[in-house]
Order: structure tokens, then sequence, then C-alpha cells
């Protein structure tokens, strides 16, 4: 990766090396004994690579393999309509979740979407409704998940963040996410530090970890030189750092707040096979004839992608895939059409569950801090 290489949450130039990365987050590759100690079968996600990088792993492992408290922090920031890319940790931590009987926080993020987006409150709190009900569709344990809002739980979070921000530098946040545009955006590392410490702010330190994309890492970063003090008596929460499952058009990430194609979690069969078919980049050849003859790559095809990362569950499937399109035995249009029917699939299953849900208030009231919860985490300086 060039030196000038930019990777932020905000903002992704140059070209993406993961292994030269490593070095310069400061995480490690994920090994394959740590891959062995994941609930068996390892979710694809882990075993095919797509999780690559890891910090304090083993501590979250380990906990998970005893049965003591441990925990995984997700998220959400809505700046518009939830895509497959979103989809991907929801249904990882589900499967953790239902695997070790991890908590799960989701805090999400209303008040930074407006600091760094050019959204109004009624826009965000607009996609908020909508991403809730595929969040809810996912299907979290509701005893032991906590969806909280930054805005809505503020009596909560605000006080936490407001003392972990005497502990972000104004210089520390430039460094790490460039030159913020306003105050918002200079105090929303504080309010992530807070949503990243929220399950041992309740249940008291404990291993936590946080899956997410690699351009999200500068949180953690940040979490954990904050924790790592010893006035707060928490630790260092874990991470399990991912790829970028790239957009239709090839290699990069996909986006839901741009022009570019994506698969909407709310699209019909017809509109992915438009999108695929369309838009999604192939690893074919020109002509049938050259790929017959030399065959195609499946590296950089998006359709395979897709399969290997999240779609197919077969490894063996997923192998024969790969060496048939090497050998021009399939084809791109073939390839495509595969991947379809299983992406076309798990949406139909995820819809079928969106659609059922009733009033959004009732359904998500399970899912909110119980008074013993928010009791703990609340500061009231009147004593």
């Amino acid at each position: 990766m060039p030196t000038d290489a930019t990777v932020t949450p905000y903002d992704i130039e140059g070209d993406l090396d993961y292994g030269k990365l490593l070095d310069r987050f400061g995480a490690d590759a994920v090994t394959d004994d740590q891959i062995a100690r994941f609930p068996d079968p390892p979710h694809p996600l882990v075993r095919r690579g797509v999780f690559y990088a890891e910090r304090d792993l083993d501590p979250f492992l380990a906990a998970a393999e005893r049965g003591d408290t441990h925990s995984i922090v997700t998220g959400l920031g809505p700046s518009g309509p939830l895509h497959i890319g979103h989809a991907f940790p929801f249904y990882f931590v589900k499967y953790l979740q239902e695997r070790t009987g991890a908590h799960v926080y989701v805090p999400i993020s209303d008040d930074e979407k407006r600091f760094t987006r050019d959204l109004s409150f009624d826009e965000v709190h607009g996609h908020l409704r909508e991403n809730l009900r595929d969040l809810l569709a996912v299907g979290f344990d509701p005893e032991r998940t906590r969806i909280l809002i930054d805005t809505a739980d503020a009596d909560a979070l605000y006080p936490h963040a407001a003392a972990f921000a005497g502990d972000v530098t104004q210089s520390t946040v430039a460094a790490t996410y460039g030159d913020p545009g306003n105050v918002g955006a200079s105090f929303y590392p504080a309010m992530q530090t807070a949503h990243l410490l929220l399950p041992q702010l309740v249940h008291g330190e404990h291993p936590t970890l946080v899956p997410i994309a690699v351009d999200q890492d500068p949180h953690v970063r940040v979490c954990r030189d904050v924790a790592a003090k010893e006035k707060y008596d928490v630790r260092k929460p874990g991470a399990l750092l991912s790829t970028f499952l790239p957009g239709l058009a090839g290699p990069g990430k996909m986006s839901s707040s741009d022009d570019a194609p994506s698969i909407r979690l709310t699209d019909d069969r017809e509109a992915v096979e438009r999108k695929v078919n369309e838009h999604a980049y192939s690893g074919g050849r020109d002509s049938l004839a050259e790929h017959r003859e030399h065959g195609g790559d499946p590296a950089v095809d998006v359709a395979f992608r897709y399969l290997r990362a999240f779609f197919e569950d077969d490894d063996a499937e997923v192998e024969r895939l790969a060496r048939e399109y090497r050998a021009g035995e399939l084809l791109s249009g073939e390839m495509k059409a595969h991947a379809i029917d299983r992406i076309a699939s798990f949406l139909d299953a995820h819809q079928r569950r969106r659609e059922a849900l009733g009033d959004l208030r009732e359904e998500l009231e399970p899912y909110r801090l119980t008074d013993g919860e928010r009791a703990r985490l609340r500061s009231d300086p009147l004593g």
C-alpha cells in the first residue's frame, strides 16, 4: 500500500494491500488454530479468510469455550438502505450468539451520520426506521441482545462518552481520522469508545469482540488506547477485521450512500437478477471461444466472490465452481446464475421475517436496555 494511502471510516483511497494493513494497524493474522476454536463448523467468513486479522481474539474464544461472560459489539449507521454487505456481520454475530451464548450490543450512530454526511436528522431517522426492521429480521436473541440509539439513549451513553472524551486528544482524532469537519465529528470517537465498552459497562470486565471491516478499525484503536488507562477498570476490546465485500462493479467497498449499484436487503429476485447480470464484474473472457480455451479468473469475478464469502455454504461446491471456471467449463453467465439463486433465496427468507414484524416500537422493546441496565449506565450528578 502506498504510504499516502488513506483507510479510515470516512475515506478510502489507494490500492488496498490487506497484508500491509496488518503492520500499519498493529493487528495479527487469524491463524488456523484460532479458526479451529470457533464453533463447529466455523462460519464461512472465518474459514475462508474474509475475517483475516484480529486483536485479542484468544481471550474471547477462551471465554466462549468455558461458558464465561463474553460479548460482541456490532453497529449500524443509518445513512441509507442496507445492502448485502451490511448483512454479513449481523448474520455472523447471530451465528456466534446462537452457538456460544454471547451478549450482543448494537449501538446505532444516528448522531454520527448527521455529523459526517450531508443529511438532516429527519433523513437519518427515516433510514433508521427502515434499517431497524432489517436488523430485527436477523433474529437475535432478545434476552441477550441490546440495541441502543445514540440520540434516544443519551442518558445511558453520554456520561461515559463525556468521561472518555477527556482522554481523546484533538491531535489523536486528526491523526486517526483526518481533519474533522465539525465539532460533532471531533467528539464522535469518544461516543464510539462508549459503544465498544458498553458490554463491560453493564456486565463488568470481560472479553469483548468487535467484528468489523478493516476501514472501521480506527474506532477500535482509539477505544483500546482509552481502555488501557487503569482508572476505567475495563479490558481493551478485541477485534476481528474483515476484507471488503466488493461492489458489483468490481474491487472496492460496497456503498449504500452513493450511486454505485448494490444489492439491497429489500430487493426482490428480479432486481437481484437484473443487477447481477447487468453490473457484476466478470472474471470471464471476452468471447466464448476464448473463455473455453483459457478459462476465467474467479479471484476477480464478483459473483464468485459473493458466493465464496457468504452465500454458498458448501466448501466442495465453492471449490467446484472455481475449478470449472478456471478450466473454462463454467461460463460467466452460469456463475452469475448460481449467485443470483443463492442471493435471492437468502433475501427471500430475510424479507419474510421482515414482513412478519409488527409495530416497530413493540418489536424493538425487548431489545432495549432494562431498567436495571440503564441504571447501571446512568450517572446522576444530583445523587
